[in-house]
């Protein structure tokens, strides 16, 4: 029997849920630098939408406890219903239950808060009753420890759950550097979100390819390959 996780992730067969991005649940995160947090899940979410994947943003509590989702990931999809919940475990809620069914895949790409709690308890319940695949985003995700974050991500490995980082993600949805439907796009989103090796492509551009430092983000230019 083939292991389905043997298949990498492609723009095809995978879909992602954002849960509970929202200012309160950030304030708690101990085991990341906040604002790194936040820069990984936005990147993550601008591959979501390069790529055309199917997106679901849930969120908890947000008038009474958790504050209103990030506006970075908002502006990244402003037409996307917010699917607000009561529980802690999202797999709780038959909203999402049924979001995540419509978008018929098996492959779920997860990035939330905390790691320990929202997303421990959604990656063990859509696993155990729904039969999806977890794929945990490790760097877009944060819990109230680095304990508490590394022991949950243990956790979820051990019962199956995939650990990837958020540009792991996105180059492994990219794939080949012909793709160039999605090329620019990519490049745009390292350029702004991959630090070092956004840094670099923006070096390989301007003293290499002899693009203008000010290159439309849209202008076509020869690959560069990742490191």
């Amino acid at each position: 029997m083939t292991n389905p996780k043997l298949e990498v992730l492609t723009p095809q067969n995978s879909q992602i849920i954002f849960i509970d991005h929202q200012p309160q649940m950030a304030f708690g995160v101990q085991s990341i630098d906040r604002q790194v947090l936040k820069n990984n899940t936005v990147g993550l979410a601008k591959a979501a939408k390069a790529f055309g994947i199917p997106t679901t943003i849930t969120t908890v509590e947000t008038e009474s406890f958790s504050g209103h989702t990030y506006p970075e990931l908002l502006n990244v999809f402003p037409d996307a219903p917010l699917l607000e919940r009561t529980s802690m475990n999202s797999w709780d809620d038959q909203k999402v239950r049924d979001a995540l069914a419509r978008n018929g895949r098996k492959k779920v790409v997860v990035a939330g808060l905390w790691t320990e709690v929202c997303n421990n308890t959604f990656a063990l319940s859509a696993m155990l009753e729904g039969g999806y695949e977890i794929y945990m985003v490790a760097d877009a995700s944060g819990g109230t420890s680095k304990e508490a974050h590394d022991m949950s991500m243990l956790r979820m490995v051990q019962a199956g759950v995939v650990p990837v980082t958020w540009q792991q993600v996105l180059l492994e949805w990219q794939r080949d550097w012909a793709h160039k439907d999605t090329y620019n796009a990519v490049m745009d989103i390292v350029r702004e979100h991959s630090g070092a090796y956004g840094m670099g492509v923006d070096y390989a551009y301007t003293m290499v390819h002899k693009a203008p430092q000010r290159a439309s983000s849209h202008e076509t230019l020869a690959p560069v390959p990742a490191r």
